[in-house]
């Protein structure tokens, strides 16, 4: 009697051990947002990404999110010293690191934030990837949000008459749109607009529409003017701490890597251009003023004159990158406009 205690004491002991043993073997991924969880990038895009790893992974790789980081530029730094595992930013919050970047955002390029992403990734891996902007990550995808549009609490009739309006620019291309307007910049997070608009900080923003919807800026900035493909696209990257991923078996970093890169641009893209296409409802239901420009409106052809030379000033400023960014900008607009044809 004894002995078959024993025996079974032994036994339950060995199983749960042995249980225990394929838990603790399961990776948590621990991914970073500073956004909040009901923006497309966490409802949508981590989710997403996080089952297709776990299927990739059978299960050995399982993601967990982790939001209210702090400011987005910090991480890049957070992800580099492994505090978390994984995470996105937008190149913007970073002046200087990230110039190559900028080519994906110069204006008039007219076309989706998935054919945009997709052109972006395609891009980056053939003439960018080189110049090492990235040092110190692993990036897992490169993607762009949809159009930048104008959101103002006071109605605009034409670009004139953002000169002197204090309004928040998130960086990147969006620092030199600022300067030929002659708008008053000022730098904030996007999570902060909310807030800055409520209280009269600012007049305005630059920031495509789904922030109508996921940033609630429906109830603070009533006028919008959406000019044809936007004013700008912003570049994000998605990516991941090389020693995580060093630390994981050569399958699984394989697997990873699978379900990643233009796949995710893709699904990234089109997850922000779903945002967009809700924000202009809710846009319109809150009795928000929309004015969409015709593409030979006068308004357009205003903004057309007013980025009249930036790409020549943009393929300038990368000189030093050492690589064909007249080439690289050709190609990236060849693939985003012939996207899906």
């Amino acid at each position: 009697m004894i002995r078959r205690n024993f025996l079974k004491v032994a036994g339950a002991l060995t199983l749960g051990m042995s249980l225990s043993t394929t838990a603790m073997s399961d990776t948590v991924l621990r991914v970073g947002s500073w956004l909040p969880p009901t923006h497309a990038q966490n409802a949508v895009v981590w989710p997403t990404w996080s089952k297709w790893v776990e299927e990739a992974t059978e299960g050995r790789v399982k993601v967990q999110m982790e939001y209210g980081l702090g400011h987005p530029k910090t991480m890049f730094d957070l992800v580099e010293d492994g505090a978390i595992d994984a995470s996105f930013s937008y190149h913007g919050y970073v002046p200087g690191r990230f110039k190559l970047t900028q080519g994906i955002e110069q204006p008039l390029l007219g076309v989706s934030a998935e054919a945009a992403s997709v052109a972006h990734w395609r891009v980056h891996n053939k003439y960018f990837a080189k110049a090492q902007e990235h040092d110190g990550l692993e990036v897992l995808t490169l993607f762009t949000h949809g159009p930048g549009q104008i959101h103002m609490a006071d109605p605009i009739t034409s670009l004139a008459d953002l000169k002197s309006k204090k309004v928040r620019l998130g960086g990147g291309v969006q620092g030199e749109l600022g300067k030929r307007l002659g708008v008053t910049a000022v730098g904030a997070p996007a999570p902060k607009v909310y807030e800055m608009m409520q209280q009269g900080v600012i007049d305005g923003v630059f920031i495509p529409m789904g922030e109508q919807k996921s940033l609630r800026l429906k109830e603070v900035a009533k006028n919008v003017v959406a000019l044809p493909g936007g004013m700008y696209l912003g570049s994000f990257a998605m990516f991941i701490n090389p020693d995580f991923m060093a630390g994981l078996s050569e399958k699984d970093r394989a697997a990873i890597r699978a379900v990643s890169g233009e796949k995710l641009a893709a699904m990234a893209g089109a997850a922000w251009d779903a945002a967009d296409a809700e924000g202009l409802i809710a846009a319109r239901d809150e009795g928000v003023n929309v004015t969409e420009v015709a593409v030979d409106g006068p308004m357009a052809k205003e903004f057309q004159g007013i980025v009249e030379g930036m790409d020549e000033e943009w393929i300038e400023s990368v000189a030093s990158r050492k690589v064909d960014a007249k080439a690289a900008l050709e190609e990236m607009r060849s693939i985003a406009r012939n996207y899906g044809k």
